[in-house]
């Protein structure tokens, strides 16, 4: 009878037979109302990260390979450390695309599982960067982006942006929608290598924000010129020989400074143009050398630098042994480690040692300039 009550029907009672009052609903009102309110937000915020996680796989506006994108810090990214590869005879104000870096090597690691991280990693703002890898090409940007990407709070572009040599015409805020998106207390940074040597990338950067940070990482000039030159040759086997580019003369052991493999290698030419818009102290430099025998010393001074704190160390590092090379340890409970960089450790071709014993005298006065400008001793003579 009861029941009957309780889904609308009234019915007189039975004489002497007594009335039990209706049993009370499951829930009352209030927590129907919470717990519809609870599975509404768990639908929103699923939703969202089935949006984030398809998002992740669009490329930056204005790039038109998809692989390239923007990706968060993950420690489950590994890289290999690499040993800069080569490059060939162009102005180094105007390199081709082709030849700024191997298409694995510019393409960033790939990007862990998505999950509440990747969700994460859709939201904040999407800002100038406030640090600049600025060079130099083959001395090891690729892997200090991909090292610096392990800190949680540090955002970069996988790809090289190019702005500042290529698109400035484009204008910031073409720039500011490369960024990945950043939240209150994260840095956003991009690298690209070619902007050390062009003429016009530090006034640029410093009216975008004379603040920025700027990092360069430098190797020795004369192992970096045939590392450059070594790439070339893996993609046009039927170039001239590395003597036959180094010497405007063999005769009389006249360098070809116009050659951009040797014009890079320079660097105290390209940072006295820096230093008209930048202090010394707003440049920090990077031992490609030092990041291949001590990765984490390196990478302290960075975070140092950054104003970081020191969370990438030495137990994120291991050594593979078969490259020769530091890879970053994958996240725990990765199923096996991954060393970014295939091309990584090409065989340099025999190269005259009396050719690289000019090459080093050549460079030998540019490098003491440049060790007294930096007040570093870099160590390549």
């Amino acid at each position: 009878m009861g029941l009957l009550r309780l889904i609308g029907f009234c019915l007189p009672d039975a004489p002497g037979v007594p009335v039990s009052p209706p049993p009370p609903p499951l829930l009352p009102p209030g927590r129907r109302r919470l717990l519809l309110l609870l599975l509404l937000i768990m639908l929103a915020v699923w939703l969202c990260m089935v949006y984030s996680c398809a998002a992740a796989g669009s490329p930056p506006p204005g790039s038109s390979a998809p692989a390239r994108r923007a990706h968060g810090p993950a420690l489950s990214k590994l890289l290999l450390l690499r040993a800069p590869a080569a490059k060939g005879q162009l102005s180094p104000e105007q390199e081709s695309s082709d030849e700024e870096e191997d298409p694995e090597d510019d393409a960033p690691a790939p990007d862990p599982p998505c999950s509440i991280s990747s969700f994460l990693n859709g939201s904040g703002t999407k800002r100038l960067p406030q640090a600049l890898i600025v060079g130099v090409k083959k001395g090891g940007t690729r892997a200090l982006l991909e090292f610096l990407r392990v800190h949680p709070d540090v955002r970069a572009v996988g790809a090289e942006p190019h702005f500042f040599d290529r698109s400035y015409e484009r204008g910031l805020t073409w720039y500011r929608d490369l960024m990945p998106r950043t939240l209150d207390g994260q840095i956003t940074m991009e690298k690209t290598p070619s902007y050390f040597v062009t003429k016009e990338a530090p006034a640029r950067i410093a009216a975008m924000s004379k603040g920025t940070k700027l990092i360069v990482v430098v190797r020795d000039p004369v192992t970096r010129a045939i590392s450059d030159y070594t790439q070339t040759l893996s993609k046009k086997p039927d170039i001239p020989t590395f003597e036959s580019l180094t010497f405007k003369n063999r005769t009389t052991g006249l360098i070809d400074t116009s050659w951009s493999a040797i014009q890079i290698g320079i660097y105290a030419k390209h940072l006295e143009n820096w230093l008209l818009y930048f202090p010394i102290g707003q440049i920090l430099f990077v031992s490609g050398e030092r990041l291949i025998s001590d990765p984490a010393g390196e990478l302290g001074r960075v975070q140092d630098f950054l104003g970081l704190k020191r969370i990438i160390t030495d137990k994120h590092f291991y050594f593979n042994k078969t490259k020769g090379f530091p890879c970053l340890k994958k996240a725990e409970g990765s199923s096996k480690p991954h060393c970014l960089g295939k091309t990584k450790g090409r065989t340099h071709p025999n190269i005259d040692q009396k050719v690289v014993q000019r090459l080093r005298e050549f460079y030998r006065p540019f490098n003491m300039k440049f060790y007294q400008m930096t007040g570093q001793d870099f160590g390549w003579d």
